[in-house]
């Protein structure tokens, strides 16, 4: 949905490709997960080198000792550029910020925590923890977004039009 609002007047044909992102299972702190959505949006570049775009996301917790928060990255490359973009941040229940430090990734202590499973791919714990307010995808939509800015306004980021 980012891409058809920042792009209405665009067609596209979305290939979702699984490739590693390079990092850590449960990537901790902002540095890890932007390397980790960068790294994704290289490796789908080098999957299908013929996209105008390649879009890279990447979750993850930062502990901040006491809470921790959950949040994630979204790198978009073109062969014009790049551009990057970051979710909102969200506090986790300490239970469950616990079942991470324990080293389980998020998406398994959410399942545990709320007796699902596969609620990563489902609509993961902004979906859980909002009642499905915010699902998944809208989560990662303003990320998107953002990512794209430098895409619909190359010229105060000196790079060339979008597509």
């Amino acid at each position: 949905m980012g891409f058809e609002k920042m792009f209405p007047q665009a067609a596209y044909d979305l290939n979702a490709v699984d490739v590693p992102s390079g990092v850590s299972a449960q990537p901790d702190g902002s540095a890890e997960m932007l390397r980790g959505a960068l790294n994704r949006a290289e490796a789908a570049r080098n999957l299908r080198p013929n996209a105008d775009y390649w879009v890279g996301v990447e979750g993850g917790t930062e502990d901040g000792g006491v809470d921790m928060q959950a949040y994630a990255w979204v790198v978009v490359l073109s062969p014009h550029g790049v551009g990057k973009g970051r979710t909102g941040a969200f506090y986790l229940p300490k239970a469950i910020a616990d079942l991470v430090r324990q080293g389980k990734e998020l998406g398994e202590a959410d399942d545990i925590f709320f007796g699902r499973s596969n609620s990563k791919q489902a609509n993961g714990a902004i979906g859980l923890l909002t009642g499905d307010v915010i699902d998944r995808a809208q989560y990662y939509e303003h990320a998107v977004i953002m990512a794209l800015i430098p895409f619909k306004n190359p010229d105060l980021y000196q790079i060339s039009a979008a597509g």
